[in-house]
C-alpha cells in the first residue's frame, strides 16, 4: 500500500513566510532587530522547537518559556493570516491532497504546533481527508531529522519506500530522503530559494504532478 504525507506551511498554506514575518514582528516589538536573512534562516522549513531554540539562544533577555512565546507568536500570527484571508491556501497542493486521499491515506507531517494545524485544516476544509496530522509537540529533533517522517511511517503502517512525501523546504527534503522515502519538493516561483534538488522531483505546482509516473 502507497501513502502520502504532506508538509503544511509552504506546502499547503502560504504561512511559512507569515512565521518568518511574524516571528521578526515579535522580536522588533520587544526591542530586539533581527535581519530578514536571520530570521529566514532560523524559521523555514524547520520545527517550532528549533526555531524557540534559535531565538532564546540568539536573544537570551527575552526570558520567556516556549509555552509563553507559543502563546504570544500565536496570536500575532492569526492576526497576520486573518488578514490575508483564504489566499493563504495553496489551492494546487490541496486539490493534490483531495485526489490522493481518494485512493491512499494522507497525513499532514509539520513543525508547527498542533492547534495550530488544527486550524490550518479547519481552514482548508480537509478534516475528512486526513488520516492523521503529527506537529511539533509530538516529535524530538526536527527537520532534517527524519523522526518525524518515520513516525508517520509506523502510523500509516506502510514502508518508507511506498511513502511520498510533499514538502517546500530544504529542511524537509532532507528529512523526507534520511526516511528512506520518495519526495516531490513544491518551489513557487517568488517564494525565498531553497535546496531542494536532492527531491526526487521538482514542480512549481502540485496540481501538476503525475500520479501514474507516481505509480499510483
Amino acid at each position: 500500500m502507497k501513502a502520502a504525507i504532506f508538509d503544511l506551511d509552504g506546502t499547503l498554506m502560504d504561512t511559512e513566510i507569515i512565521w518568518v514575518e511574524g516571528t521578526r514582528q515579535y522580536l522588533s516589538q520587544r526591542g530586539f532587530t533581527i535581519s530578514h536573512a536571520d530570521v529566514l534562516a532560523i524559521v523555514y522549513g524547520r520545527s517550532w522547537r528549533q526555531v524557540y531554540a534559535d531565538i532564546v539562544s540568539r536573544f537570551p533577555a527575552l526570558g520567556v518559556t516556549i509555552e509563553v512565546m507559543e502563546a504570544e507568536l500565536s496570536a500575532d500570527m492569526q492576526r497576520l493570516q486573518e488578514a490575508r484571508g483564504d489566499d493563504l491556501i495553496i489551492e494546487g497542493s490541496v486539490a493534490l491532497l483531495r485526489r490522493l486521499a481518494g485512493r491512499i491515506p494522507v497525513c499532514i507531517v509539520s513543525g508547527s504546533p498542533c492547534a495550530d494545524i488544527e486550524r490550518a485544516v479547519r481552514r482548508m476544509g480537509i478534516g475528512d481527508k486526513l488520516a492523521f496530522f503529527i506537529g511539533a509537540e509530538q516529535y524530538g529533533p526536527g527537520k532534517p531529522d527524519p523522526t518525524c517522517f518515520l513516525m508517520a511511517r509506523e502510523r500509516l503502517g506502510v514502508a518508507a519506500a511506498d511513502c511520498v512525501v510533499f514538502e517546500d523546504s530544504a529542511a524537509g527534503v532532507r528529512a523526507a530522503k534520511a526516511a528512506g522515502m520518495v519526495c516531490v519538493a513544491l518551489a513557487r516561483p517568488g517564494m525565498p530559494a531553497q535546496d531542494v534538488s536532492p527531491a526526487d522531483r521538482v514542480v512549481a505546482d502540485l496540481a501538476a504532478v503525475d500520479l501514474e509516473a507516481l505509480g499510483w
